[in-house]
């Protein structure tokens, strides 16, 4: 029996793919590891779970992920040579990566067989327990506001019912998303009625798309583990909470924030300009660079 009230306190990061949209320079480096200034994207997505009070992260990666839990390991190496040299700022971000009380799981996934086979890797760890799933390509900014997970997580206990993060999508990118047919159910909130994967725009049930950002049940393992493949030859988590919205109810919700869609070169370009005008650091200098080069131009 699954677990659907208290806290959430797991988020599973699916990360084992490829990212063969950006070779070559994944060919050796993990696309959660490339870099938007100078954080890669998989702190990014712990640090939004971190702030919606998640204290389990738990990454299934494969065999060429290695660098992705060197990154969430200590450096003794490093910390010491910033003792020496009385770096105390990096030092503290450095240490940072992952606080006090929190923890990292590591499975490995032993074959590409989908997101859903990606999530349903992660039960060992999370049990019958609500958890996240968030995905690392999509980048969601809210630098005024309370992450989007944060906001989901909310949802997820004001309703007891699983959360799917979702965002209006251009009709003809329909066959890019699992997209939901909709009921108004509050504000900013949406009953989900049904749920397709990747549809085509004809017959696309909405334009809200499910954008790697959910808060599930655990007895969405029941229907995974029982789950043949769907679109593309994979088994599909949208295939298993369409089985699951038969026994609960299910929501959508549209959440505040900007999404970079950083598993496409135009949308990780996006997020480092735009993201870099924001950045304590750089953010007067930079913005000064792109007004002569944009005059230039």
């Amino acid at each position: 029996m699954s677990i659907k009230t208290g806290r959430v306190r797991k988020a599973v990061f699916p990360v084992a793919g490829m990212g063969t949209r950006f070779l070559p320079v994944t060919k050796a480096n993990p696309k959660e590891m490339l870099s938007i200034v100078d954080k890669p994207l998989i702190q990014y997505a712990a640090e939004e779970a971190i702030s919606a009070g998640i204290n389990e992260l738990i990454f299934v990666t494969s065999s060429k992920k290695r660098a992705i839990e060197d990154h969430f390991d200590k450096n003794y190496e490093l910390e010491a040579e910033l003792v020496l040299r009385n770096k105390k700022e990096l030092l503290e971000t450095v240490r940072g990566v992952v606080p006090a009380g929190v923890s990292c799981i590591y499975i490995r996934q032993p074959e590409a067989l989908g997101l859903g086979h990606a999530v349903l890797c992660a039960r060992p760890a999370v049990g019958n327990e609500p958890f996240a799933v968030i995905l690392a390509d999509d980048l969601i900014a809210t630098p005024r506001g309370d992450s989007c997970m944060k906001q989901m997580v909310a949802q997820y206990e004001e309703r007891q019912a699983s959360i799917l993060g979702v965002q209006e999508v251009a009709r003809e990118e329909t066959n890019k998303y699992g997209v939901i047919s909709p009921a108004v159910a509050g504000d900013a909130l949406y009953r989900v009625n049904d749920i397709v994967e990747k549809p085509n725009p004809d017959v696309a049930p909405s334009n809200l798309a499910v954008v790697g950002r959910y808060v599930l049940a655990g007895r969405i393992f029941d229907f995974l583990e029982n789950q043949g493949k769907g679109a593309g030859g994979e088994i599909q988590l949208t295939d298993a909470i369409a089985r699951l919205m038969q026994e609960e109810e299910v929501f959508g919700y549209a959440f505040e924030g900007k999404r970079y869609d950083c598993g496409s070169k135009l949308g990780y370009l996006q997020a480092t300009v735009e993201l870099a005008l924001e950045h304590p650091e750089v953010s007067d200098r930079f913005r000064a660079y792109l007004r002569d080069f944009c005059g230039a131009l």
